[in-house]
């Protein structure tokens, strides 16, 4: 008799600009919520919906400066999935990173976040 075999990982990865970087296992992402992660010197939010799509953005919220989005609310607008900045609420377009409550930030900076390209790839095997 031989022993179950251990379900392998999946790996969510993101690119940094040269390379798919992985971050997370995609099982230990709650679903409907988010994740701060370091991704060399960036900070990321990183997001899995309840139909368990993945989506990552800047962390830093345009209109505070704070490192705060991954602790936003997901949910959506007109059929839009968005995250709520927990700070002073704006929606964020997870798609896009588009502010679909105010054209411009602070002082007229952008009011739209980085989106990062995001996939899920093959772990490394059973945790």
């Amino acid at each position: 008799m031989t022993a179950p075999t251990a379900p392998a990982r999946t790996l969510v990865e993101i690119h940094d600009g040269t390379t798919w970087v992985p971050v997370v296992a995609y099982e230990e992402l709650t679903p409907g919520r988010g994740v701060p992660v370091l991704l060399g010197t960036e900070q990321i939010a990183l997001y899995r919906d309840t139909a368990g799509r993945l989506y990552a953005l800047d962390h830093r919220d345009p209109f505070s400066g704070a490192y705060v989005m991954a602790r936003g609310l997901l949910g959506s607008r007109a059929g839009v999935p968005v995250v709520a900045s927990p700070m002073y609420k704006q929606a964020f377009d997870l798609r896009t990173g588009e502010c679909l409550d105010e054209e411009g930030g602070p002082e007229g900076t952008s009011a739209r976040l980085r989106v990062w390209p995001v996939r899920t790839g093959p772990g490394p095997g059973p945790a």
